[in-house]
């Protein structure tokens, strides 16, 4: 698969990656281990060195099964993990926050002996922490780098203010943020601030945690145990006003010979040559889906058309409900 550098840290990954949180967490029960291991596995032969964990998925167990399965196979990939969570409280409907320094010290040894390795390539705060000033964060993760606990700092979700104060400090090598055809607000301020001070960006649910998919219609229902019940993205009334954007993804995909999925991955890697979006997926078939996305190219004219007929539809229902749309853009 061809490579990409994200931003000047000079990080090496594929051009698409692997989003590992799904194989244990948020959309349903965890999946069978043995299959998740072998699909990671699976994902790395056809050349995907990018994987995305974090000490929240599960908790602990999406760390584990990654380390696990990527074990034999560790001078081959990058592994990114994150921390900012308070673990004692619900990740999902009412998540804390934990920042500290001290606590920062400590998921990084935790997450070294759950991934079975001796350095993290990538290490974010997943949530900006309003009780932690940025620079005590950027600070402990520069301490971690100099004591070659971590190579590289990320933050997720952060805003322009903060990435720039975080990156005085320790330079960010990557932000994660969502960023899909649907969700496109990073393009105002974020993405300008990004290349500005040459940090890589990585789109988390570029598929729209599916939607993007095309296989998610009004019939569609998610149990109390997937997370995407309680996003309002996800009423029949929002799948409906947003059919629009799948409409043409699907024009696209038919001149091309594609898949809507493949077309919304590679609008995203048309965008810039230092995004590389963090497909998540539980099936081989949609691994190699996604993958095959790298090779799609969307000519100017297919481009162009997205964007006119993408500026005509107003995308219905917020990202996240308000006490998860709070910890966003900070």
């Amino acid at each position: 698969m061809q490579q990409r550098i994200l931003g000047n840290s000079g990080l090496a990954v594929s051009a698409i990656g692997l989003g590992c949180m799904g194989m244990s967490f948020s959309y349903g029960p965890p999946r069978d281990k043995d299959e998740m291991i072998a699909l990671l596995r699976a994902a790395v032969e056809r050349g995907v060195t990018f994987f995305d964990t974090a000490e929240v998925y599960g908790p602990f167990i999406n760390e584990e099964l990654v380390g696990e399965a990527l074990a034999p196979l560790r001078d081959r990939v990058v592994i990114a993990t994150k921390f900012g969570f308070d673990i004692g409280t619900d990740p999902l409907t009412a998540p804390g926050l934990d920042s500290r320094p001290d606590n920062i010290r400590r998921v990084a040894d935790a997450s070294l002996k759950r991934l079975k390795t001796d350095v993290i390539d990538l290490f974010y705060q997943h949530r900006v922490d309003p009780d932690v000033p940025i620079e005590d964060v950027a600070g402990t993760v520069s301490d971690l780098i100099q004591a070659g606990k971590v190579r590289h700092f990320g933050l997720s979700e952060a805003g322009a203010q903060t990435i720039r104060r975080a990156h005085a400090v320790q330079p960010v090598a990557v932000l994660q943020s969502e960023y899909s055809l649907w969700s496109r607000q990073l393009e105002t301020e974020i993405i300008p601030t990004l290349e500005e001070l040459g940090i890589g960006l990585v789109p988390y649910s570029p598929l729209g945690r599916g939607f993007l998919t095309g296989a998610i219609d009004t019939t569609t229902r998610f149990g109390s145990d997937d997370f995407r019940s309680t996003l309002p993205r996800f009423t029949p009334a929002a799948i409906a006003a947003n059919q629009a954007l799948i409409d043409l993804l699907g024009r696209i995909a038919t001149a091309r010979q594609g898949t809507p999925a493949q077309v919304a991955l590679a609008w995203l890697l048309a965008q810039k040559p230092w995004i590389v979006p963090i497909p998540g997926t539980t099936k081989l078939a949609r691994l190699e889906e996604n993958i095959a996305a790298a090779s799609l190219v969307l000519t100017k004219d297919d481009l162009a058309e997205i964007e006119r007929t993408a500026a005509s539809i107003a995308i219905e229902g917020d990202r996240y409900p308000e006490s998860l749309e709070r910890m966003t853009g900070r």
